[in-house]
């Protein structure tokens, strides 16, 4: 439940101490606040301190100061983008799912030698089965009567009946190929948005400022956990399917784990 606007804003001092300030004319303590807010008491902490790098990029720092001032009656919106960003400093990307030259040249070749060696093993016998009936030299049976049967009458001769001979149609047409496995989850950026990607064992896998345009996807069993800033501006896939990130938000950053068999749970706070 918000707090009215009766708590002023103070016109003095950091952004921190007047979070602060006003906290405590509120008669909150900091389990208070992160029970309501959803945040981590370090989280709040930092911020009081204007400690903002520890915190993460900006777009997490501007919502977490909006929804902090919210809960206070703190008007801090004229002063975010100049003092809360300008504290911050970008984050490098690091990327752990670059795949190198040499190995896609070295997948396409086999792919392609595969192809070649199928297509022989299927084309060969079929050739070899059917060259007899497509040589020149066919036998041709002779026409001419035997001396015997000629005198014999011409109605007690019955026509020898022509044998029925089915060509055999040999195609080299390539076997339809299996449809692609879909990947276990798939990340589409239509926006900017921090990400944080975490394997079963803790490891990071991704995390960075990721630009619209940008894709990442994971196989199953490969990322545990996904931290998504600014999550109106990623479209979620789990197998192909869209994922309402509703359940999994709030103020604008979704949280969720993925299990074992690819089913989406929230991250317990």
């Amino acid at each position: 439940m918000m707090l009215s606007n009766q708590v002023a804003p103070d016109g003095g001092g950091s952004l921190g101490a007047r979070l602060k300030s006003a906290r405590e004319r509120a008669g909150l303590s900091h389990a208070d606040v992160s029970a309501r807010l959803k945040m981590p008491t370090r989280v709040l902490q930092a911020l009081e301190a204007d400690d903002l790098q520890q915190i993460g990029a900006p777009v997490f720092v501007r919502g977490q100061l909006r929804s902090y001032a919210r809960l206070l009656g703190v008007d801090l919106e004229p002063e975010l983008d100049r003092v809360a960003v300008a504290q911050l400093a970008p984050s490098q990307l690091v990327s752990h799912t670059h795949t190198p030259r040499y190995r896609r040249v070295f997948e396409q070749a086999t792919r392609r030698a595969i192809y070649i060696v199928l297509t022989a093993a299927i084309a060969v016998p079929v050739w070899l089965a059917t060259r007899p009936h497509l040589g020149s030299n066919l036998a041709v049976q002779s026409l001419e009567v035997p001396a015997n049967l000629a005198a014999a009458p011409a109605a007690d001769a019955a026509p020898a009946a022509a044998p029925q001979r089915t060509p055999l149609v040999a195609s080299i047409a390539p076997l339809p190929s299996a449809p692609a496995a879909q990947p276990a989850l798939s990340l589409t950026f239509t926006g900017d948005s921090w990400v944080q990607i975490y394997a079963a064992d803790g490891s990071t896998l991704e995390q960075g400022l990721l630009g619209a345009g940008e894709r990442r996807s994971y196989a199953a069993g490969e990322a545990a956990r996904v931290v998504l800033g600014n999550s109106s501006a990623v479209q979620v896939l789990q197998a192909g399917q869209p994922v309402d990130l509703a359940p999994f938000s709030r103020a604008n950053v979704a949280r969720f784990t993925l299990s074992s068999d690819g089913s989406l749970a929230p991250v317990a706070d």
